[in-house]
């Protein structure tokens, strides 16, 4: 047996794109390697090193359901469980940026993949967006999201995380937020900002996105893959 793993992280970079709440990413140079080992007195090698000022929320991250329901837990005190494990990835790629996904569109693509969503899945959403609208002006504007309805299918089948190809599993026009309501409401998570998910559709894989263990974070930049049979 083979196995292939496939990138479906995004770069972190001064200028990158930001959901507009979030803080600005600033990368600075902490010392050159000349520097460093001019401080060192070393003959041999310096050490060069930079400093990160960067969103929990930064790029392709997870989101710690103490984010959106105070009562829940902090990235830090949330099981492992929820950021690794088998994964589905349905295409909702035909849902125009205009209109939300519903229930049927989730029904619709599950019978089109043959797959079945069990109790622990980690889904994944195909809408498109990365792949038509990255690094554009409608990035953080025009892509489609859940409605209510369609965040609780997911959540009533026993799916754990809920990941996208998008800055927000919510449509932009959704200021009730409805995808991460129904996350706080089922003690669900959320991973925002994937990409290549179209080598993904109608499979069954194993996911890892595995947060940093920031104390009380309300989420974390992560390094999402999938590890898939060749």
């Amino acid at each position: 047996m083979a196995w292939k793993l496939l990138d479906l992280s995004q770069e972190i970079y001064q200028g990158m794109s930001l959901f507009p709440m979030h803080q600005s990413t600033f990368i600075m140079t902490n010392m050159t390697h000349d520097e460093n080992k001019a401080k060192t007195k070393s003959k041999t090698l310096g050490f060069s090193a930079r400093n990160l000022l960067i969103s929990e929320h930064c790029g392709t991250h997870t989101d710690a359901i103490w984010e959106y329901e105070p009562s829940g837990p902090t990235i830090d005190k949330m099981p492992l469980e929820y950021f690794w494990g088998s994964a589905v990835c349905l295409d909702l790629s035909h849902v125009k940026a205009d209109r939300f996904i519903t229930p049927k569109d989730l029904e619709d693509a599950m019978r089109k993949s043959n797959q079945q969503i069990e109790k622990g899945d980690i889904v994944l959403l195909y809408t498109g967006h990365y792949d038509r609208n990255f690094n554009t002006d409608k990035w953080q504007t025009s892509y489609t999201g859940l409605n209510k309805d369609a965040a609780e299918w997911l959540a009533k089948k026993g799916a754990v995380n809920i990941g996208v190809d998008a800055p927000a599993i919510d449509h932009p026009d959704d200021l009730d937020f409805s995808g991460h309501y129904i996350c706080g409401k089922y003690n669900m998570t959320n991973t925002e900002n994937l990409c290549n998910l179209h080598l993904l559709v109608n499979k069954r894989f194993l996911f890892f996105g595995l947060p940093l263990k920031i104390r009380d974070g309300s989420g974390s930049p992560i390094r999402a893959v999938a590890l898939i049979e060749e």
